[in-house]
């Protein structure tokens, strides 16, 4: 393994007293469970042979051991050997078993809007007026949502949905500002049946028409915009071009975060329906439905190394199940933390923290601006202002905020916070160390955590009884059977040696296919190694001497920028829709704030000459299309693109040639002279 220096040693050692208040501890100590590699053992069975009793004794204790309620009980804690259930119209059946196709709680019957909400706003309950959600906007304001609030504002959003027409199955989009509201539509479309389909409010117009267009949502819930450094950002008129754009959208719901829709002369039925109107006049009862463990809850949205983005299909029992265990264990809910995660609802870090900390009656902060307005300083204001005990944020976020100085930390007592989480990119040690020292006291562990949308949750976690060193993603959840193998599928995680991050089975959230069906799914996920089926999570993985499990990076192509990835197919599209433009081509690189920014490389027409102009207006269209994250940092003219006989863009050797790196074989490019004008580009 690379050695990371003076930083390839532990710097966090729990003391005996926290190890001891740990709800880890706690599990181990009812199942007598010595340690932490007996812990994982026996969550997730021998991972080079994986006795199947040790994943199914333990996603068979969850349920009554977290308190999840079923409304009638499961026959099984799984079945793979069963046809694939294929509740969804929109699913092709299969045949095949094993863990590809796994039916997870079978004969069971769950709600997680039941789990994170009604049982909690009982008339009986102790957390009936707790606060849900503090939610502060950028201006400044504070909303304190109750969970009877909630409640109450989850089933007028049910009733909207059902007098629409909305059935069990059907989607509804959620393209929408972080305000309260967005969790009661997300709990409302888990009340009657309905799939969710979270869109991220930084998306452009054709990255949000292809995600509506996919999804063939029936009704979309957007905002007319939000606050973002003390501008207005308008959401509602990128909602009407998507919406032209993807023609499917019957009903659209405005939630009027400036204030009532001004008179602009043009009727509302084309504006679409206001919150007020739609939502605050319905009934506030619903009597929320009964659902199969293997009902569709939510489609997320990831992009792969072909460009359409990929449609990921969770289920009830699924998402309800991992996002609690998460929470519960690996940051140690306690019933008075206030917990907050910066992250959009369109990505699975926003649903993954309402429901997870939901389930147990937690109460989640939500922001709605930058971090950085109006001062560098504004995350550490919110932590201390509202008494934050776990606070989740990007590497890349850190590693901007770290630029403004120590003094915008200095200033703030930040001694509430118990935990600190990081989630969707490799660290590098002088930021997690920053973070650690600056923000956490030298204190609060970092629970760096690795998974995906695929799964709503976390391959990689550590556990907070555990020493951690800097980076370290700890080593497999619980219940995760991950391993590391090399290019045969053989383990060499024991080796010490960086290989392919898979997991040898299932999990109850693990997506049970991709919406465009199972071929799809199978040749994104299964295909690399078969012998037997395993799970390539396309991450470099590492596990060192110390037991210390580490990542490397993507192993495909697709482009992680500040943790939101992006095809690069996606960027070239963009990119080939001026009419300037002959062909693309996007690369990622490393960079020093983002941890990976996007370069591109573009062949004009004939008749088009290369400019500054040009390239900003390129810049500026994809930044239009995509969102703003992804616009690139480098636009570059060349004359032709290495490629194969078959005409495949090479885009390694472009990323190579790029940062002058070894190019390695070259020997499948048909015009390895292509290389020069790469070169000379840059």
């Amino acid at each position: 393994m690379e050695s990371l220096g003076e930083f390839d040693e532990v710097v966090h050692e729990p003391s005996p007293e926290f190890v001891e208040s740990t709800n880890v501890q706690a599990f181990m100590d009812e199942y007598d469970i010595a340690g932490y590699d007996e812990l994982i053992a026996r969550t997730t069975g021998d991972v080079e042979g994986v006795e199947a009793s040790g994943i199914d004794w333990f996603w068979d204790t969850m349920p009554e051991y977290l308190g999840i309620d079923f409304y009638e009980p499961y026959d099984a804690v799984r079945d793979d050997s069963a046809e694939r259930n294929s509740a969804s119209n929109r699913m092709q059946s299969s045949d095949s078993g094993g863990p590809q196709f796994t039916e997870w709680y079978p004969g069971g019957e769950i709600n997680v809007a039941h789990n994170t909400l009604d049982r909690h706003a009982a008339a009986d309950s102790e957390t009936r007026n707790k606060v849900a959600c503090l939610w502060e906007g950028e201006p400044g304001e504070v909303r304190r949502v109750t969970y009877h609030d909630l409640y109450q504002q989850a089933n007028r959003v049910a009733n909207a949905l059902v007098e629409r027409g909305i059935e069990e199955g059907d989607t509804v989009g959620l393209y929408m500002p972080m305000v309260p509201e967005v969790i009661s539509i997300l709990y409302g479309c888990f009340k009657v049946g309905a799939i969710a389909v979270p869109i991220f409010s930084g998306f452009g117009i054709d990255a949000t028409a292809t995600r509506i267009a996919d999804a063939e949502c029936e009704v979309l819930f957007t905002g007319d915009g939000f606050y973002r450094r003390g501008n207005e950002v308008r959401l509602k008129e990128a909602a009407d071009d998507a919406i032209e754009q993807a023609d499917h959208v019957e009903h659209t719901i405005v939630y009027e975060r400036f204030g009532p829709v001004a008179d602009t002369g043009t009727p509302m039925s084309e504006r679409g329906e206001t919150w007020a109107e739609a939502v605050e006049t319905r009934s506030p009862e619903f009597e929320t439905r009964q659902l199969d463990s293997s009902a569709e809850s939510m489609l997320l949205y990831s992009s792969g190394t072909t460009g359409k983005p990929k449609g990921i299909v969770h289920t009830h029992a699924g998402v309800g199940m991992q996002c609690a265990k998460e929470i519960y264990f690996g940051f140690d809910h306690k019933p008075a933390d206030r917990f907050f995660w910066v992250s959009d609802i369109g990505w699975m870090m926003g649903p993954w923290t309402l429901i997870g900390n939901h389930t147990f009656g937690g109460t989640v902060v939500m922001y709605e601006g930058a971090p950085d307005h109006p001062a560098p300083d504004r995350f550490w204001e919110t932590i201390e202002r509202h008494g934050v005990t776990v606070f989740g944020i990007s590497p890349t976020a850190i590693r901007a905020l770290r630029k403004q100085g120590d003094e915008w930390v200095d200033g703030h007592n930040l001694s509430s916070l118990r935990l600190l989480g990081s989630t969707g990119e490799p660290w590098d040690p002088e930021s997690w160390l920053w973070f650690y020292e600056n923000v956490g006291g030298g204190e609060a562990p970092i629970m760096n955590i690795s998974g995906g949308t695929e799964i709503c949750g976390c391959f990689l976690m550590p556990m907070p009884n555990q020493p951690l060193k800097p980076c370290t993603l700890g080593g497999p959840g619980l219940g995760m059977a991950v391993d590391v193998v090399d290019s045969e599928g053989e383990s060499v995680a024991d080796a010490h040696e960086r290989g392919f991050l898979v997991c040898r089975d299932s999990c109850p959230s693990m997506t049970k296919s991709l919406w465009s069906g199972d071929e799809r799914y199978i040749e994104e996920y299964w295909s690399s190694f078969t012998e037997p089926p395993m799970w390539d999570h396309g991450d470099w993985a590492q596990k060192d001497p110390d037991g210390f499990w580490f990542l490397h990076g993507r192993a495909d192509d697709a482009l992680n920028v500040a943790g939101r990835k992006v095809g690069p197919a996606e960027v070239e599209g963009a990119l080939i829709e001026h009419d300037a433009v002959n062909q693309a081509a996007a690369v990622g690189v490393p960079d020093d704030t983002t941890g990976t920014a996007v370069v591109t490389y573009v062949v004009l027409e004939d008749a088009e000459e290369p400019s500054d102009a040009l390239r900003e207006q390129l810049r500026g269209q994809v930044g239009e299309e995509l969102g703003k994250p992804f616009g690139p940092r480098e636009v570059l003219f060349v004359d032709e693109f290495p490629k194969t006989q078959s005409g495949k863009i090479v885009r390694r050797a472009i990323s190579a040639a790029y940062q002058g790196e070894d190019l390695g074989d070259m020997s499948s490019i048909e015009n390895p002279g292509a290389l020069e004008g790469i070169e000379a580009a840059r």
